[in-house]
């Protein structure tokens, strides 16, 4: 395993850890002091219109965009709701492209709102994803899929394991051209029974790994997040068998934390994060 200890290069911070209650420009200089070399932004803070000037701020701090988040739902009710899915998730890959990000992080969509056709609703996800391949193709960027929790299959995300996102990059990319990849979200996989045979499965198709903790006592499972070395998480070890595989891209921190950790000082949250970085993850 590599050692985080001081690595500014292998730290990354998600824009969302710090509860987007600043101007992109400030959490951008914010990230820079606290000794992080990556940065994930979130589409809300960019103006997809004009995301020349965000790209601007990022490398101005001496910063890199680790990636993109994230996708809208692909699952709809209609033909017009699932095109203009399709339609915000290619602007989404555009807009990766001038931050210089690798990849977009894609939450797939859970059943489409009036469904209860669950199947559908899966085979619908597949098709969109498909749908964006000529444009990975001729931006170079690629799509993270991120399996999210169970309890989130109904409205955020019926992809919900590592292996079932190895099974859909298998089927989306199967020369393994990292067109799709996977994030690993700890908070979301840590459950898992199958969770290292799955990884080492996946051996390759990481593109990134996501860290924060499950709170034993959790009294929202959206927005009640811990901090890493808070909560049940042994994230080492998960760490471990990610980098096993052959991940070797930086560590991204994403909190949401809406009672605590997004009350605190910016500042107070970042320098927390660098610390549990070096002594937790």
């Amino acid at each position: 395993m590599r050692a985080l200890a001081g690595r500014r290069d292998l730290a990354c911070i998600n824009t969302a850890t710090l509860g987007h209650r600043e101007p992109f420009e400030r959490t951008v200089r914010r990230v820079a002091a606290a000794g992080f070399e990556y940065i994930s932004p979130w589409r809300r803070e960019i103006d997809e219109d004009h995301p020349e000037e965000a790209a601007k701020l990022i490398r101005a701090a001496g910063l890199k965009t680790g990636g993109y988040c994230r996708t809208e739902y692909f699952s709809a009710d209609d033909v017009a709701g699932a095109k203009a899915a399709i339609d915000s998730n290619r602007r989404a890959v555009e807009v990766a492209a001038v931050l210089g990000a690798p990849f977009v992080v894609a939450v797939v969509g859970g059943l489409a709102p009036h469904s209860k056709d669950i199947e559908a609703s899966r085979a619908q996800i597949l098709e969109g994803l498909a749908a964006l391949v000529p444009t990975l193709r001729s931006t170079g960027v690629g799509i993270a899929l991120e399996p999210l929790h169970p309890f989130y299959a109904a409205d955020r995300s019926l992809l919900n394991t590592v292996e079932q996102a190895r099974q859909w990059c298998e089927l989306l990319d199967p020369r393994n051209e990292s067109i799709f990849g996977i994030a690993v979200d700890a908070y979301h996989v840590w459950w898992d029974p199958e969770l290292e045979m799955s990884l080492q499965r996946a051996a390759g198709r990481v593109k990134a790994l996501h860290v924060c903790d499950w709170l034993r006592e959790t009294h929202e499972p959206l927005l009640d997040r811990g901090m890493m070395g808070d909560g049940v998480i042994d994230l080492e070890r998960l760490r471990g068998m990610v980098e096993r595989g052959g991940f070797t891209g930086p560590i991204e921190v994403e909190i949401f934390s809406k009672d605590n950790w997004w009350r605190r000082p910016p500042d107070e949250v970042l320098n927390v994060c660098r610390q549990r970085l070096d002594t937790v993850v």
